[in-house]
């Protein structure tokens, strides 16, 4: 059942280590009742990027093999407000050293990580540094002949929190497909995933492909960017079999099995670790009319509707806030629940709790079917809808997830967790 928090309870952070919190029940009215128990906070004296005493280092962070690469060549960097060094942006740092950076290519949110999810963004120069910054999340998604005319070696450094339509990992096959077809050298400079230790969710069909899923991997896919950019080229899926001259500079002292901090969140929505664990439950009610909790201080840890009133349950109203400037039921009252992390039986567990107590069932789904690119194939919408357990729905993608397990072992640079 869904997993609760009081209010007293939601400002507590939570470590992603997760243990099943809760035991919730439906009674008569389905209200759902829960308590909380053996629960894990977040040490935060803990350092960024420490798991059991250990420090992972970031590929950004090995500078010297870096600084080698780079020395007299005309760069390019794909990169946003998590690709530091440190404390201090990377771009900023190859500056320090002299590296002639050419320009700047932006994906989703931008440069700075200011701008709102899905919004589109225009070409511009950086004020700070005076860049050119190239969108490639407008009117294009990709850099184009003329973009990468005047580069030698383009560099990737980016945050992925391991959700296959968190748009980084498209925005990097689309990098990787323009660097094969201008013959440029692309530098992926790895970060642990701190969703790397499962692989849950439906393979995506081709038939669903979009900018929220481009690749047949499964919503959690349990790669590091560096691992997953080497899976589109050792698995040809760039088109016409295309191969990238890629090199992966990749973290130290990390494996699929460790627990850490973020520095700097990933994106405007994705605030702590809490919100980072449940976003690959969460982000399919982006395609029904219940609402994430963007535009509150609580975005992918609260889920609520102003179309169905839940007896005793949580209450919210999205405003407009940076990141979120018109979220879905802006000034509405929503009423649903918060939520902590914990281990799930299926990548829909949330969804199917939530269907079951919506009023109107048949205003859940938006009508464009958005939340189909988001599952990455129209079936799981039907057995919602047809009233499958969530045992039905895993089985029916089991398969797939199992071949896809023997895919990834082929591309992983670190210790895995099984």
């Amino acid at each position: 059942m869904i997993e609760l928090r009081s209010k007293k309870q939601e400002t507590r952070t939570w470590n992603w280590k997760w243990r099943v919190f809760i035991n919730a029940s439906v009674i008569c009215s389905l209200l759902l009742l829960a308590s909380m128990a053996d629960a894990q906070a977040v040490d935060p004296n803990i350092p960024p990027y420490t798991s059991n005493g250990h420090k992972i280092t970031p590929g950004a962070e090995r500078l010297h093999g870096l600084l080698a690469l780079l020395h007299d060549k005309k760069v390019a960097l794909m990169v946003n407000q998590t690709s530091t060094v440190g404390e201090t942006p990377l771009v900023d740092t190859l500056l320090a050293y002299g590296i002639n950076i050419k320009k700047i290519f932006a994906p989703e949110h931008g440069f700075r990580g200011k701008a709102d999810a899905g919004e589109s963004l225009n070409d511009s120069i950086d004020a700070k540094t005076g860049l050119p910054v190239i969108s490639v999340y407008g009117k294009k998604k990709k850099p184009t002949a003329d973009d990468l005319a005047d580069v030698d070696i383009v560099v990737f450094d980016i945050q992925d929190v391991g959700a296959r339509f968190y748009t980084f990992i498209s925005s990097l096959h689309y990098l990787m497909e323009a660097c094969a077809e201008n013959n440029k050298k692309l530098i992926v400079l790895d970060r642990p995933n701190p969703n790397g230790w499962y692989v849950e969710g439906p393979v995506l069909k081709k038939e669903f492909q979009s900018f929220v899923g481009l690749d047949p991997v499964p919503v959690v896919y349990g790669l590091t960017i560096g691992e997953y950019a080497q899976m589109i080229n050792g698995e040809k899926w760039l088109p016409d079999g295309m191969q990238c001259t890629l090199m992966i500079i990749p973290c130290q002292n990390y494996d699929h099995t460790d627990q850490f901090s973020l520095p700097i969140k990933p994106s405007p929505n994705l605030p702590n670790a809490a919100a980072i664990a449940l976003y690959p439950y969460l982000c399919f009610f982006e395609g029904t009319n219940v609402s994430v909790g963007r535009g509150t201080d609580l975005p992918f840890q609260v889920i609520g509707s102003p179309k169905t009133k839940f007896d005793g349950a949580y209450e919210f109203t999205p405003q407009s806030k940076p990141g979120a400037k018109e979220p879905p039921f802006l000034k509405q009252k929503c009423y649903g629940y918060a939520l902590s992390p914990s281990n799930q039986k299926s990548s829909f567990h949330y969804v199917l709790q939530m269907y079951k107590l919506y009023a109107d069932r048949d205003d859940f789904f938006l009508k464009n079917n958005f939340f189909d690119k988001l599952a990455g194939t129209g079936e799981i919408r039907k057995m919602i809808i047809a009233g499958k357990t969530e045992d039905e729905i895993k089985a029916s993608y089991s398969k797939d997830l199992e071949a896809f397990k023997l895919i990834r072992k082929k591309y992983l640079l670190y210790k895995d967790f099984e």
